[in-house]
């Protein structure tokens, strides 16, 4: 087990959260893949939800109720010190802002910025919540991974406002990435949607969850009422398969190799 009480790293991803409008149905089916139970809604956060496994936090969910336009889907957040600051500077960095810094009561204050490719990217300033308290286990983020359309202005504007460093894994014409490294430590990749024909989608960051056995729990999503949109398979950095609940958010979920992530 994987625990942490403390904030994280500036530019390391501590938390992912799930926006669905199905919020009972997600409920069920998480908790039946990925071993999850859903604390009640929270009134003083407008309803937001915790995920937790066992009595940590791993992931939050909110209500999409149309009104912002968005589909379904998981999201990555940032850690950083000073969200507000981090906001400005991600602005002069050619970021728009979908929702400004804001203190979350006692937890910590957040932010959701579009990175200059497209990407939808949360912050999170971290105070009484550091962020996911479990991770790297089974049920839990295990990495974060920025698909982008843009890959030169995204790595220039992870570089330059979140401090990362870049280090390039393949610069191939059908396959170019990169892992972005906070202080020497790799904390998420970077994958260029240009050069990979069998991916397809617009800018985003996708979250992968680690299971104790990938085809058992993609079999388990299908029960659930799911789809498998990429079949199980190994690669380098272990066995990895890419999933949709009900309602069309996407995750992968992978047994990692012991070298493979973060």
């Amino acid at each position: 087990m994987t625990t942490r009480d403390t904030a994280f790293a500036a530019g390391t991803p501590c938390w992912v959260e799930l926006l669905t409008s199905d919020p009972e149905g997600a409920a069920a089916f998480y908790g039946q893949v990925l071993g999850w139970t859903a604390r009640p809604p929270a009134p003083e956060h407008g309803g937001y939800v915790d995920f937790v496994l066992g009595d940590r936090p791993v992931a939050g969910m909110v209500t999409n109720t149309g009104e912002s336009g968005a589909p379904d889907g998981w999201s990555t957040y940032l850690a950083t010190p000073d969200a507000a600051a981090t906001v400005a500077a991600a602005q002069r960095a050619g970021a728009t802002v979908a929702v400004p810094a804001v203190t979350v009561g006692t937890l910590g204050a957040m932010a959701v910025l579009t990175d200059p490719s497209g990407a939808a990217v949360g912050l999170w300033q971290a105070a009484e919540l550091p962020g996911f308290t479990r991770y790297n286990e089974p049920g839990s983020v295990v990495w974060d991974e920025l698909h982008t359309r843009d890959f030169d202005a995204a790595t220039a504007f992870y570089r330059d406002v979140l401090g990362w460093g870049l280090q390039p894994l393949s610069d191939s014409a059908e396959f170019r990435y990169s892992q972005g490294q906070v202080d020497g430590r790799t904390v998420a990749g970077v994958l260029d949607l240009t050069r990979s024909p069998s991916t397809a989608g617009l800018s985003r960051w996708v979250v992968y969850f680690a299971v104790a056995d990938v085809d058992a729990a993609a079999e388990t999503a299908v029960g659930a009422g799911g789809r498998i949109l990429q079949p199980p398979r190994d690669t380098p950095f272990g066995r990895i398969t890419e999933i949709e609940d009900a309602t069309g958010a996407t995750a992968m979920l992978s047994v990692p190799t012991a070298d493979g992530g973060e």
